[in-house]
């Protein structure tokens, strides 16, 4: 079984990025998401029950530092530990928020490889056991292009507390939530994939799958990849960063 969206240790409710040309990416980011008869996401980026999902925002000077690649957001136990953990295990640490009291509220980190990725604290489920709301703009899979499976499986397992297992295609290595359940894949760099960088890559879904490809286009984007019977294409948007869009089921 497979589900991002997890109120708990290794689940993923957002992700967000700090972008140049702000206004620009806005617009093609809103019109490539809200296809379709029933529209998944609304132009303002939450999904289309106002939900907070993903975040675009400015790259003002505050967010320098950030790379240009959007970031999930991973609950942990403890995200003091995840960071010292990360910085162990050669990755660094970018921002680290504290509360007046010393205690770590959240962190933006990057791995050994280079891809980042914020740590949360676990966010309570408000929603009485509902969970993910068919019909609604969501993360639907995250996915990370690596050369060295194994030690970056070994780097999130430490991190984030998700444990690697097999995937149905071999060399890839699905990172689970205690409960089981695959929140992630970790895939090994090979010819159908070589011209994906080593980045967190969301797979956003949408209603109207062929017509969110035109406007990837015609906004100035790239489809750099398309798996047709799967209907999941990898993009390249207008400032070069990289998302995948995935047909609704």
């Amino acid at each position: 079984m497979r589900n991002p969206f997890f109120h708990g240790v290794g689940g993923v409710l957002s992700a967000d990025i700090a972008v140049p040309d702000y206004e620009r990416e806005l617009e093609f980011y809103s019109k490539v998401l809200t296809t379709g008869p029933a529209p998944l996401w609304r132009d303002d980026l939450t999904n289309n029950q106002g939900t907070p999902v993903i975040g675009l925002g400015a790259r003002s000077p505050e967010y320098e530092a950030l790379p240009l690649q959007w970031m999930p957001h991973f609950q942990v136990s403890d995200v003091a530990a995840s960071a010292a953990r990360t910085l162990e295990l050669g990755g660094r640490e970018l921002m680290h928020a504290k509360g007046d009291d010393g205690k770590s509220q959240w962190a933006v980190l990057v791995d050994p490889i280079g891809a980042a990725f914020g740590v949360i604290p676990v966010v309570v489920d408000e929603s009485n056991g509902a969970g993910q709301l068919d019909g609604s703009g969501c993360i639907s899979w995250l996915s990370l292009v690596v050369s060295d499976v194994p030690s970056i499986c070994e780097f999130y397992e430490q991190v984030v507390g998700w444990a690697a297992a097999s995937a149905a295609v071999e060399g890839r290595r699905e990172m689970r939530r205690p409960d089981g359940v695959a929140a992630a894949e970790i895939c090994p760099m090979k010819n159908d994939n070589a011209g994906i960088p080593s980045v967190w890559l969301l797979s956003l879904p949408v209603d109207d799958f062929t017509e969110s490809l035109r406007r990837v286009r015609e906004g100035g984007g790239e489809v750099v990849g398309e798996v047709t019977g799967a209907r999941h294409a990898v993009i390249r948007d207008p400032v070069g960063v990289y998302v995948a869009l995935q047909a609704n089921k």
